[in-house]
């Protein structure tokens, strides 16, 4: 099994994880590897395009339902000429 050394941890931060562990009955490094072993195993979310989370933040603000913002990819930007 691997091992993994975690440095520079607040205070507060391990206190937290000792009441943790303490209320499900176990040590505090059992307590740590159950969240690492939980965080790695959730699903990950899918990437959105910039015009989808904006669609997202604004809906019912002005977005009809299934209303959506065109995603523009390979744009090249240009600099105004003054």
């Amino acid at each position: 099994m691997a091992q993994i050394l975690v440095r520079n941890v607040d205070e507060r931060v391990k206190a937290r994880l000792q009441r943790r562990a303490k209320r499900n009955g176990r040590s505090m490094e059992a307590e740590v590897r159950e969240i690492i072993i939980n965080a790695a195993l959730q699903k990950e979310a899918p990437e959105v395009g910039f015009g989808t989370q904006m669609a997202n933040l604004f809906r019912g603000v002005g977005l009809k339902e299934g209303e959506e913002i065109k995603e523009i990819r390979g744009m090249r930007l240009q600099v105004p000429k003054f």
